[in-house]
């Protein structure tokens, strides 16, 4: 749908943005492994979560099977999926 509201220029300005930038997603998945204890010390020591939203996620990927944990420049989020990953978790970057 085209509008002339500027609404349409802004969602392309957006996508636009999305290619130029290295903005990638850390997606960790759950496991029968770790216990959430781990999992959020992880999240709040590796991506710097506060301890309430590592808790969330901790969660979110305990019910749901996988969660977004952390979005960014792809050097930064390979650090940190490596980092995960070497604790242990299962963590991958899309």
């Amino acid at each position: 749908m085209i509008r002339f509201d500027g609404q349409t220029q802004y969602e392309e300005d957006v996508l636009l943005e999305e290619l130029l930038t290295d903005t990638r997603k850390l997606v960790l998945y759950n496991d029968d492994v770790n216990t959430f204890d781990h999992v959020i010390e992880c999240l709040v020591e590796i991506c710097k979560h506060e301890p309430m939203q590592a808790e969330q996620c901790a969660m979110i990927v305990h019910y749901k099977g996988k969660a977004i944990v952390k979005e960014g420049e792809e050097d930064a989020i390979k650090m940190m999926c490596t980092a995960l990953c070497d604790e242990g978790l299962s963590a991958v970057i899309e």
